[in-house]
């Protein structure tokens, strides 16, 4: 089987996804320790875990791609995924780090990013594979 070059580059962006997350979360665990208090590193650690579970979704949908490489659901699924985890833990770093609460109304948004992307990925796998 050739793995195509789309393939490889969902690979290569899941890949660099999770280094950033390890990086992220070494950092909050670490280097930002003393600045958190308990409420923002409840919600620092929210904003990693929510990052590695789309992570290591996105290597799943790196194998599924491989399947249908031509599948446009797919594909905006995966940056849907990415766009949204990057909105969704980004504000939530963010409010953890500065407790101002208009960055907790932003998440929600990068949530529905998720949602939506996770949803065509399903019917891509219903209707294209």
């Amino acid at each position: 089987m050739t793995i195509t070059q789309s393939t490889r580059k969902f690979f290569a962006i899941a890949s660099l996804m999770m280094a950033i997350g390890i990086s992220i979360g070494a950092f909050g665990a670490h280097g930002l320790q003393p600045y958190l208090d308990e409420y923002g590193t409840t919600i620092y650690n929210k904003g990693v875990n929510y990052w590695f579970y789309n992570t290591l979704g996105l290597f799943s949908i790196t194998f599924i791609h491989q399947l249908a490489p031509h599948s446009t659901k797919i594909t905006k699924g995966f940056y849907l995924i990415i766009a949204g985890t990057l909105i969704f833990s980004t504000s939530l770093f963010i409010l953890a780090l500065t407790h101002i609460k208009i960055f907790g109304a932003i998440t929600p948004i990068g949530g529905t990013f998720m949602i939506i992307g996770w949803i065509l990925c399903m019917v891509a796998m219903i209707k294209d594979i």
